[in-house]
């Protein structure tokens, strides 16, 4: 079973609880927080350390256990499979922002492009976007291969849930798909996984 969470890293902003919670983070992490230039993404990438390290101690996961993570914007992001070590993950959180329909005809396979500009409504058009624009990252995390994937080398049909009809033939695994909304929030979430049980649920009880 895959589980979702997202938790808001706002509270990180504060330099006093920033520094806190950098100090309860392994070295490896510390340095790559440190590394970052905008306080915002220092904030993310403890943040979202601080929230896999929540739910492990929550549910006495191991280390090894599937997990991904992501960040944009406030919320912070991270799937992890509950039980069992054969199975890919991937995850991704978009805050939607500016329609970025020259990326889309660039970079989106034709049948995804041609969804977005067949919408006639401004706001509509954004929110497919930024549906595609997850679900692609999710799959590209979750084969682990990342940005080195082509993001037009692979095409998914909206759906409840999605699907995915073509993929690279090194890839020969089952892929799916769930889809997140948080509340009152306008940010589009994903989780891909080879594991067909994604919980519907996008759980946030962690707080930062």
């Amino acid at each position: 079973m895959i589980k979702a969470w997202a938790a808001d890293v706002t509270p990180l902003y504060d330099r006093e609880c920033y520094e806190r919670y950098h100090a309860m983070a392994p070295d490896f992490r510390k340095e790559k927080a440190d590394r970052l230039r905008l306080h915002e993404m220092k904030a993310q990438s403890i943040g979202v350390w601080t929230l896999w390290e929540k739910i492990r101690e929550h549910y006495d996961l191991p280390e090894e256990a599937p997990h991904n993570f992501s960040h944009s914007g406030s919320l912070v992001m991270c799937a992890v499979c509950m039980d069992g070590y054969d199975v890919q993950v991937g995850c991704d959180v978009e805050m939607e922002r500016e329609l970025r329909l020259k990326l889309a005809e660039r970079r989106f396979c034709r049948e995804e492009y041609e969804t977005i500009i067949a919408e006639q409504d401004e706001a509509k058009r954004i929110g497919l976007f930024y549906r595609y624009w997850v679900l692609k990252e999710s799959f590209m995390k979750a084969t682990g291969k990342g940005m080195a994937l082509s993001t037009d080398q692979f095409c998914i049909r909206l759906g409840d849930p999605p699907v995915l009809i073509r993929k690279p033939a090194e890839f020969p695994k089952q892929y799916y798909y769930r889809e997140y909304r948080p509340e009152g929030l306008s940010y589009r979430m994903a989780v891909c996984s080879s594991d067909c049980r994604i919980d519907e649920k996008l759980y946030m009880e962690f707080v930062l």
